[in-house]
C-alpha cells in the first residue's frame, strides 16, 4: 500500500530512541524526509546516521531540549529552512519521574509541566504556520495509555498527559478547516529504556527482584508480552499517511489489549 509520505517532511521530537527512533525510522523507509531532535548530541547523529544508511533519506539532526522554548523554535526553524516545508509534526518527550502526590513540590509540578504539556503546545504552536502553508498536514502526540487508566505511583504523567489529550482534541476541531489533523497515540507497557527505568523504581519501592516485576508488569498484557517500539510506530506512521485523511481528534492506545475500560 502506498501511503503517500514520499517527500514529505517530517518533525520528530525525542527521536534519539525508544519509540521516537522507531517513529522516525518507520516515516523515513516510506520516503519521507526526516527532522530529529533530542538533548544528546551523540546519540542524536547516531540515529541520524542508522536511519541514513537503513532508507537512504534525508535526515536533520537538531540537537534540542522539549522543555526549552528557544530550542523548540530552532527545531521548526531549522527543519523548514533545511526542507522548504513541513508536512508532518510528532511532539514526543521524556517522562516525567514515578512517584506519590505528596513527595512532589510546586517545583516538580512545573518541571512536568514543561516536559509532558507545554513541550507540545510549543511544538504545535511552532509548526502550524508551516503546516497551513503547504494546505494541511499531521500533528500527533505521543502520551501514554496512563490517560485511559491511570497508574498507581506516575501522578504526574497521569495529570499532564491527561491535560494534552484535551487540548489536542480542541485543536483538532479548530484546525480541521485548514486540513491539519490531530491525533494522540497512548503506548502501553513497550519495551523501551523509560519502561525498564520504571520497573527499576517498582522493584526498589516494592522490595522485589526486578526480574520478578518485569514478569508480573508483562503478565498483565493480554498478549503477554510487552509490546515493540516499532509496533507503535507502525500506528503512528499511517495516522500521518494519506489513508488515514479522516481520522482526527482521536486518542489511540497500543496497548496489547491492557486496558480494561472501554474507548
Amino acid at each position: 500500500m502506498d501511503l503517500g509520505l514520499r517527500g514529505k517532511v517530517a518533525l520528530v521530537a525525542g527521536a534519539s530512541q525508544g519509540i521516537g527512533k522507531a517513529i522516525a525510522l518507520g516515516l523515513a523507509r516510506e520516503g519521507a524526509r526526516i527532522s530529529i531532535c533530542a538533548r544528546g548530541e551523540a546519540k542524536l547523529q547516531e540515529t541520524a546516521g542508522l536511519i541514513r544508511s537503513e532508507t537512504h533519506a534525508e535526515v536533520l539532526p537538531v540537537v534540542a531540549d522539549m522543555t526549552v522554548a528557544a530550542d523548540i523554535q530552532k527545531f521548526v526553524n531549522a527543519t523548514a529552512a533545511q526542507f522548504g516545508r513541513l508536512d508532518i509534526v510528532l511532539t514526543n518527550a521524556g517522562g516525567p519521574p514515578p512517584g506519590e502526590f505528596m513527595q512532589f513540590t510546586d517545583a516538580d509540578w512545573e518541571k512536568a509541566f514543561q516536559l509532558s504539556f507545554l513541550s507540545a503546545l510549543r511544538l504545535a504552536r511552532e509548526a502550524i504556520p508551516h503546516l497551513k502553508k503547504v494546505g494541511g498536514g499531521r500533528i500527533i502526540n505521543m502520551s501514554s495509555y496512563a490517560v485511559r487508566e491511570p497508574v498507581a505511583g506516575l501522578v504526574l504523567s497521569n495529570a499532564l498527559r491527561s491535560g494534552v489529550i484535551g487540548w489536542a482534541k480542541t485543536l483538532s476541531r479548530e484546525l480541521a478547516r485548514d486540513r491539519i489533523l490531530v491525533n494522540n497515540v497512548c503506548p502501553g507497557r513497550i519495551d523501551t529504556e523509560r519502561h525498564r527505568k520504571l520497573n527499576e523504581e517498582r522493584a526498589k519501592r516494592w522490595n522485589r527482584p526486578l526480574e520478578e516485576v518485569h514478569k508480573e508488569m508483562q503478565s498483565e498484557v493480554p498478549l503477554g508480552r510487552y509490546g515493540a517500539p516499532e509496533e507503535v510506530a507502525n500506528l503512528v506512521v499511517f495516522l500521518a499517511s494519506e489513508r488515514a485523511g479522516y481520522i482526527t481528534g482521536t486518542t489511540i492506545q497500543v496497548d496489547g489489549g491492557l486496558i480494561r475500560g472501554t474507548p
